[in-house]
């Protein structure tokens, strides 16, 4: 019997990572999901906030995605500590992308239309939803890297950086899908 190193360990899972996000894709567009932009390119960074965002390879939705790595990590380490940093991230982007495939349903769709500044959304192109979920495992091996509160320092960066530049971030994201607030609606769009 052979020795498998760490190393290979890590390149298994991901390559499990990886299959796990093609899988994903496979189903959006299976859905109806567009492959790319209606508009016929793709851009690496999408800086405007029009219809072309979450259609482009990232936004600036991605730091959120990249904090979501962040607290999968924790959440990870927390309660799965016995398991292994690779079956872990496994189970992160596993829970990200059935996110993102739900994200990307008509209901979720309705629900950022009605109660968030996204009026005109329309759902995120696969390779949108695809960048996104590498963006949150980019985040979990971050965390996995670096102390804790330079982590915790990341994040709030990331925050006050896309609060400040698009007036909204993963806290009010989340907020607004949950339990919309009218007074920052209004602050929101005051663009």
């Amino acid at each position: 019997m052979s020795k498998v190193s760490i190393h290979d360990i890590r390149a298994k899972h991901w390559a499990i990572v990886a299959v796990i996000i093609l899988v994903m894709g496979a189903v959006e567009l299976g859905f109806g999901r567009h492959a790319i932009c209606t508009c016929g390119y793709v851009d690496l960074f999408h800086p405007a906030l029009d219809a072309g965002n979450s259609q482009h390879l990232f936004d600036w939705y991605t730091p959120s995605h990249i904090i979501h790595g962040f607290l999968f990590y924790f959440f990870g380490w927390l309660l799965f500590r016995r398991a292994s940093p690779g079956v872990r991230l496994t189970l992160a982007v596993a829970i990200e992308a059935a996110w993102e495939m739900l994200e990307n349903s008509p209901i979720i769709i309705d629900r950022y239309r009605e109660a968030t500044i996204a009026l005109g959304y329309t759902g995120d192109t696969v390779i949108n939803s695809m960048s996104d979920v590498a963006a949150m495992a980019f985040g979990f091996a971050v965390a996995r890297r670096i102390p804790w509160w330079m982590t915790v320092a990341l994040a709030i960066a990331f925050e006050l950086l896309t609060l400040g530049i698009i007036r909204d971030n993963l806290t009010l994201n989340v907020l607004m899908l949950v339990h919309p607030v009218e007074a920052i609606k209004q602050w929101q769009t005051a663009l």
